[in-house]
Formats: structure tokens, C-alpha cells, sequence
């Protein structure tokens, strides 16, 4: 009897999380259960240069032709899966900004958070703790974007998206942090 019940708590329990894990990332999205991790859009090159300012967009890469046409792409897709509105959060990097308007989804708030640690990786752990503790604090009901780095979403991942690559997540303060979907953007 004692196998029996432990049998079918454990059947229930792989029903459940293979619902989740076949469910539709974008209808997730939708009503505020997922977050979307948003690598830039294309910035050709690595890193930044020595003389990087925050401040100064003349100092970093940037996004190029290709790169501000697939930041509209994305935002088109999002349109496209139901999404005309979200909150968006970006990096301060203009490459992550110039993104985050290209959606076209609403306003874009700079959020340091989501800003790369490529430089200085031995800022990448606190950084990438504080971040996750933000994000289980955001408010639900509402689609979040988040725009951000290849390091960032590594962090938190152990996935090295692709740029324009979005990741869906869900992000429970008593939950690990979960994939649920992936979507790459040409």
C-alpha cells in the first residue's frame, strides 16, 4: 500500500512538471508567470574598448544595420505571439538600450543590474545573485523583458545564448531559476 501511494505521488509529480515543461513559453509570458532574457541584438566585436563609458556611446560597441533591423524582428515577434506591451528592462550599454527601443514594447528602464560583468569577472557572482533576487521581487501579472549580455544570461543560465536570442524563465523565490523556452532570432 505504502509503494502504492509513493507510486502515484511520484506519477503526479512528473505529470506536473512535464505539463510545465511542454507548456507555451509565449502564453507564459502572457500572463506574467515567465521573464524573457534578452541577449543585445548584433553588436559585432567582443567586450568593449579601453576607453568604455557607460555614458558615452561613442566608447562601445554598438548595435550594427543587422542588429537594429533584428532588434525590430524580435519586436515583431513579440507582437506577433500576443505580446504588444511589456515591461522592459535593460543594461545600461547602448547596444542593450538601442535593443530594448527597437522592441518597441513600451518604455525602457536602465536597470544596473543587467548591466555585463565581462571586465570584471570577479564581480559576475554577487552580481548575478543580487539580479536574481530582482527578479523574483518584480511585481506579477505583467510580461518583463530583460535585456542584457551573453555573461548575464550565462550566469544565471549556464546557457550562452546567441545574440537576440530570448529566453523564457521563471523565476519563484522558492524555485530555481527555469528555462522553459528558448527562441533565437536571425
Amino acid at each position: 500500500m505504502f509503494l502504492r501511494r509513493q507510486l502515484l505521488i511520484a506519477s503526479a509529480l512528473a505529470l506536473t512538471s512535464n505539463a510545465r515543461a511542454q507548456s507555451d513559453p509565449w502564453a507564459e509570458l502572457r500572463t506574467g508567470a515567465a521573464i524573457v532574457l534578452l541577449r543585445h541584438a548584433i553588436a559585432p566585436g567582443t567586450g568593449d574598448p579601453a576607453n568604455f563609458a557607460v555614458s558615452d556611446c561613442s566608447t562601445q560597441r554598438n548595435l550594427s544595420a543587422q542588429g537594429i533591423a533584428q532588434a525590430g524582428r524580435i519586436g515583431t515577434l513579440f507582437r506577433k505571439n500576443g505580446v504588444a506591451q511589456a515591461q522592459v528592462f535593460s543594461s545600461q550599454w547602448c547596444r542593450c538600450i538601442d535593443t530594448a527601443k527597437g522592441l518597441g514594447l513600451g518604455p525602457v528602464e536602465p536597470q544596473p543590474l543587467l548591466n555585463s560583468f565581462f571586465g570584471s569577472p570577479e564581480d559576475g557572482r554577487p552580481q548575478t545573485q543580487a539580479l536574481r533576487a530582482w527578479m523574483t521581487g518584480l511585481p506579477p501579472g505583467r510580461p518583463v523583458v530583460l535585456v542584457t549580455h551573453q555573461v548575464n544570461i550565462t550566469g544565471l543560465t549556464s546557457i550562452v545564448p546567441a545574440n537576440g536570442e530570448l529566453l523564457f524563465v521563471t523565476a519563484g523565490a522558492a524555485d530555481p531559476l527555469t528555462v522553459i523556452g528558448r527562441v533565437a532570432v536571425e
